[in-house]
């Protein structure tokens, strides 16, 4: 439960708009890891204490589950209850009671309205057994947190009864007597008009009433207002004329916590509605940062979510349509105002947290549509841009192609038209993505659809038009790129924004991404072109002498974006800019400047080549620092990270590195902003109350200048400015540099000469990272670290759960050690292959999973090997031996059975560790098995053994490969085949032949079907198999049917068509063999059995071809 991947296939399928059902699986699961949570709380030390057990994060945890899976009507509540009343009877589990009916109570509070009293009664029958006390229960301590779940009950009992009187019901339930001091307390605490925030009294009524709007006005309104102010006091916000309500400390998050999913929506819905009122009033006046700091906190919460609010706050708030043509920023009543905040929280505090992937790909589609429209307001264009960068860079790979598979009708929308930095970052992620998971692979899902109608329908010409117009690459190898799911999302790319790759930079891609960029190769504007374009432009604007003729022909659309160049050579010869070069940068604007960066990057590139060292060197240095700090002319990360994503190639790539280095550590301007930014702030700012304090702080030290404040001070005359800012509520230039500086690493990295550059740049500017959201995981893993694992807040972190970091800090460790990858895969596998009596026998199968979850999450390199060692057993003795096996084969084959008597092998350790890894294993890793069985496995199968080993190894995936990759399943079919072929070749007889036809037989009826008809020639097989069983109908002596069959596989191992024609005989063949031998018990093959004992056998024999040997337990990891 703790992953979100089920998470976001449940919601695909609400998504689908399918009928929703109860499944009573997946509510027993929710069960009995209720009842898991109470065991956990009764047993664990310090549970009640203010903080907290280790228990606590999992009651958090279940109260978000329980309202999705139950508000999807994936789990009846009524039911639930019962079942847990049922499990909890007669077991004396009182010690997590509180918890267990907060979590209750987040589902009853928020639905009762909408459904029938009798779908809650069954609480009050879970109350009688959890609280069994005659006296009245003491009212807790209201100063700590925990006072609201013991609370829980007494809240429940109000809804209960405020519904039985709406409804006029005669089941209206009176106050049980243990809990009358708690309700008496709640009664006398809303006569009381002036509530306090110095305890937990606002929150217990918030809990008690949110469904009686008298009593809910007034706790409601006392959070409202705390966070928005008065109304009378005004604060200062960086940049000049910005100005917002007074209100600067934010609720809490034991506060928000402590108030159910019902009075949380209530809150924010108030946000909304205080944030809706400020824009149709057009005040000058931006949003509190309390205000703006308790949104992003409450945006958090995963069940929010469920419920839709982040739609819904988007589409009013950050409605797209408020704008109309080219926006010009005046004041601060425009709407951009209200989304200023939204953007910047959303990368900030957490809006699109790893366990909610689903929100961030929506955010990526706002950012692109706002970053086309707003291209004039300078600081909300630079916000939506890093905003963007920051939630592309942190989809988790497994995220990918789930989000992005959504959009594949209009790629367009989550694609940016003008970025091509954005762009790139896309791919950069799904280069990443595709190396973890091998999901490049995936293919189209509508293939399944097609063959099955194909199938149904017999219309093959169908199948055929409709693969191709899917694009699906079905008959070809893994290396291409055809029929991929992400091939229209890199063709869209390369339509808005064409661009080519350095070769270090795509030699760490994919292959089916290098052949595409390979193949859909840009032309590049040579360097020296570059500087003859520079040059002219130059002359051009020495020669002009009208101001407006020279602004118009600069700025005007459609002209070369060289404006920055000229800038360069301005400070490089008379150094100073002239009050006309100003005028020009104010006409381009904010997009447009962006084209001008990025060619400014590669003139850089090429000054600094050519420079002659020494002085002039130091004077290219100065002056590119004076156009970052001295002038504002350009941003520090967005200068970073056009460089950083430039295609340079050998020598300019590494002076492109060379000025990166330079712009950071050069100068101390950034040096000293990280430094005093890493020394006064805290990574947990949710755990902040006076984080607005800081922020000014750093902004009143290093005031940012996003209008060219500084060039206008320095012109001949100065020029007087008042720009009208956003407000900027979390950002500085630092936690921009955030995402920057991880492409900057990626790409020091790729390039061996100034690899060990970077040793010096994390030397200098390492602390940030200490705000990054995986270091927020990794710290306290550093040194020590007793206990199970560290507890901290998961909403706030890369990881979504405990078990998911463990996963990932062991793949960063073992990617870490300087050894190859291949033998450090090898290392793990023998972690169970060789070194038995360090593993406990009964937990034997816990460490093969374990195994196969570490080995699957690291690269190709690492668990490749797993394919060694099968051709090392395919190979071993045991199955080569001509001489019959001691045991029966499929006994021997059995892992559990054989672990549990002390008789298992090497071969069956292996099978069933493969087995393990395979479970744990993408669709991309396991599209990797048809080519290892054909150019690998087949060339050495020669003996029966062996090929009911592949059997055995391969068959628990076929339903998996025909669910997800059909052209895998029929490429497997065809394997099998000729390994049946080979070994019908090297054998003078098959000891096995019923289980193995069975099996084919199984593959033919059940996965594959008629699909391989196309390719090879079936009919003369099917000639050849209706002939074969006319004979043997005619023939009734039985030895001289066998003298005919052998002679019949003569002939057909010159055949063409031999693997399917030989197919078809012994399916054929099996059916007569089995009418016939039934017909004379006498006759048999090695062992003679009866009707009934055969029937048995080759029951058994198939269900362990399709048996996996190592199922596996889930123990706490999280599954792919």
């Amino acid at each position: 439960m703790g992953c979100c991947s089920g998470r976001c296939t449940l919601a695909f399928i609400c998504g689908m708009q399918l009928h929703k059902q109860r499944c009573p699986v997946l509510e027993e699961q929710l069960v009995d890891l209720v009842v898991y949570a109470m065991e956990r709380s009764e047993t664990e030390e310090h549970f009640d204490a203010d903080v907290g057990g280790t228990s606590q994060l999992l009651w958090q945890h279940l109260s978000s589950q329980l309202i999705f899976f139950v508000l999807f009507q994936f789990a009846s509540f009524p039911h639930m209850v019962l079942s847990l009343h049922q499990k909890l009877a007669g077991r004396g589990l009182i010690k997590g009671r509180d918890h267990l009916m907060w979590v209750l109570l987040q589902f009853i509070s928020g639905s009762i309205q909408k459904n029938a009293l009798a779908d809650f009664l069954p609480v009050m029958k879970l109350f009688d057994l959890l609280y069994p006390e005659k006296e009245c229960i003491p009212v807790p301590d209201i100063n700590k947190p925990q006072s609201t779940h013991s609370f829980a009950m007494t809240c429940i009992w109000i809804h209960l009864n405020r519904k039985a009187q709406n409804d006029n019901s005669k089941l209206q339930i009176p106050i049980p007597h243990s809990l009358k001091l708690h309700h008496e307390f709640l009664q006398q605490s809303l006569r009381n008009k002036s509530l306090g925030m110095s305890d937990y009294k606002i929150a217990l009524l918030c809990n008690a009433y949110s469904t009686n709007s008298e009593c809910f006005t007034l706790p409601m309104g006392v959070l409202v207002e705390t966070i928005y102010g008065n109304g009378s006091m005004r604060i200062n916000l960086p940049g000049t004329n910005c100005m917002a309500s007074g209100s600067v400390t934010p609720l809490p998050m034991n506060l928000l916590d402590s108030l159910t999913v019902h009075a949380k929506m209530s809150l924010i819905h108030s946000i909304a509605t205080r944030v809706i009122k400020l824009a149709h009033a057009k005040s000058s006046i931006a949003l509190a940062p309390a205000l703006v700091e308790t949104y992003s906190r409450l945006l958090v919460y995963m069940e929010i979510e469920s419920l839709g609010i982040k739609g819904f706050i988007i589409s009013r708030v950050g409605n797209p349509s408020h704008f109309t043509g080219d926006v010009q920023l005046q004041d601060a009543s425009h709407p951009a105002t209200l989304q200023s905040p939204a953007t910047e929280s959303s990368a900030q505090s957490g809006c699109c947290t790893p366990d909610q992937p689903e929100p961030a790909a929506s955010m990526v589609t706002w950012t692109h549509n706002h970053y086309k429209l707003l291209h004039t307001v300078r600081c909300f264009h630079r916000s939506v841009e890093s905003t963007a960068l920051r939630l592309i860079t942190a989809l988790g790979s497994s995220e990918v192609q789930p989000q992005f598979t959504r959009f594949l009708n209009d790629p367009k929308t989550v694609l940016s038209a003008e970025s091509e930095e954005l762009n790139r970052a896309l791919i950069l992620t799904l280069a990443r993505a595709t190396h973890v998971t091998g999901s490049i692979h995936s293919g189209f899902t509508s293939l399944d659809v097609v063959l099955t109608f194909a199938r149904v329908t017999h219309f093959d010409h169908v199948f055929k038009e409709l693969a191709s117009c899917l694009w699906l690459d079905f008959f070809t190898g893994s290396d291409s790129i055809h029929g991929t799911w992400c091939k229209d999302i890199l063709q869209t790319i390369m339509n808005f924004t064409p661009h080519n790759w350095a070769s270090h930079t795509l030699s760490c891609f994919p292959a089916p991404l290098q052949a595409f960029f390979k193949q859909n190769n840009v032309p590049q504007e040579s360097r020296f072109n570059l500087k003859k374009n520079v040059e002219e432009e130059y002359r051009k604007w020495k020669s002009m002498a009208n101001e407006n003729d020279i602004i118009t022909h600069f700025s005007m659309q459609g002209s070369p974006p060289l404006f920055l160049c000229l800038l360069w050579k301005m400070l490089l010869e008379t150094d100073h800019i002239n009050q006309i070069g100003f005028r020009v940068l104010e006409r381009i604007g904010a997009r447009a400047l962006v084209a001008h960066v990025r060619t400014f990057a590669d003139f850089l590139v090429y000054e600094f080549s050519t420079s002659a060292g020494g002085q002039q060197l130091n004077k290219c240095i100065e002056i590119l620092n004076d156009m970052v700090w001295k002038y504002n002319i350009v941003t520090l990360d967005r200068l970073i990270l056009c460089l950083a994503m430039r295609s340079h190639e050998g020598n300019e790539a590494q002076v492109c590195y060379f000025i990166i280095q330079l712009l950071l550590l050069k100068p101390n301007d950034f040096r000293n902003r990280v430094n005093d930014f890493v020394k006064e702030n805290a990574p947990e700012h949710w755990l902040q109350s006076d984080w607005h304090n800081k922020h000014m702080s750093y902004h009143k030290k290093y005031p940012e200048k996003l209008y060219f404040e500084g060039l206008a001070d320095q012109v001949n005359p100065p020029m007087q400015l008042q720009p009208q800012y956003l407000p900027i509520y979390f950002g500085n230039v630092c936690l921009r540099f955030l995402p920057v500086f991880d492409i900057v690493i990626h790409r020091f990295l790729e390039l061996l000469p100034v690899s060990k550059s970077l040793e010096t740049l994390l030397d200098h500017l390492g602390g940030l990272y200490k705000f990054h959201a995986l270091l927020n995981s990794i710290s306290p893993m550093a040194g020590k670290s007793p206990g199970p694992f560290p507890n901290c807040d998961w909403r706030f972190n890369e990881f979504p759960n405990p078990a998911a970091h463990a996963l990932h800090v062991t793949c960063v460790e073992l990617m870490a050690l300087a050894v190859p990858g291949k033998d450090v895969g090898n290392a793990l596998l023998n972690v169970v292959l060789r070194s038995q009596p360090l593993v406990p026998r009964e937990n034997i199968t816990a460490w093969m999973n374990a195994i196969g979850l570490v080995i699957t999450a690291l690269p190709e390199p690492y668990w490749i090997v797993l394919h060694d060692r099968i051709v090392s057993v395919i190979g071993s003795p045991a199955l080569t031996s001509e001489t019959e096996w001691a045991g029966y084969p499929f006994a021997l084959l059995d892992f559990t059975a054989c672990h549990q008597s002390y008789s298992e092998m090497n071969c069956s350790y292996v099978l069933a560790l493969a087995h393990a890894v395979w479970h744990h294993s993408s669709i991309g890793q396991l599209s990797l098995i048809p080519k290892f069985l054909s150019e690998t496995l087949k060339p050495v199968i020669q003996t029966e053994f062996q090929l009911l080993y592949v059997y055995h190894l391969v068959g628990p995936f076929l339903q998996r490969f025909q669910q997800e990759r059909t052209r895998c399943m029929l490429e497997i079919g065809v394997a099998f085949y000729e390994m049946l072929q080979a070994v019908d070749q090297h054998c003078q007889h098959l000891s096995y032949m019923d289980p193995i036809c069975d099996f084919l037989y199984h593959i033919k009826y059940m996965y594959t079907g008629d699909s391989g008809e196309n390719h090879h020639d079936f009919a003369s097989g099917h000639e050849a198999a209706t002939a074969l069983h006319h004979t043997q109908q005619q023939d009734r002596d039985f030895n001289v049917r066998r003298d005919r069959r052998l002679r019949l596989r003569r002939l057909l191992l010159v055949h063409p068509a031999a693997p399917h024609l030989l197919a078809l005989v012994i399916l054929c063949r099996c059916l007569t063999l089995l009418h016939t031998t039934l017909a004379h018990p006498h006759v048999g093959g090695p062992c003679k059995r009866s009707k009934a004992q055969r029937g048995a056998i080759m029951t058994v024999d198939l269900r362990n071809i399709f048996a996996v040997s190592c199922f596996p337990a889930r123990l706490g990891f999280c599954s792919k």
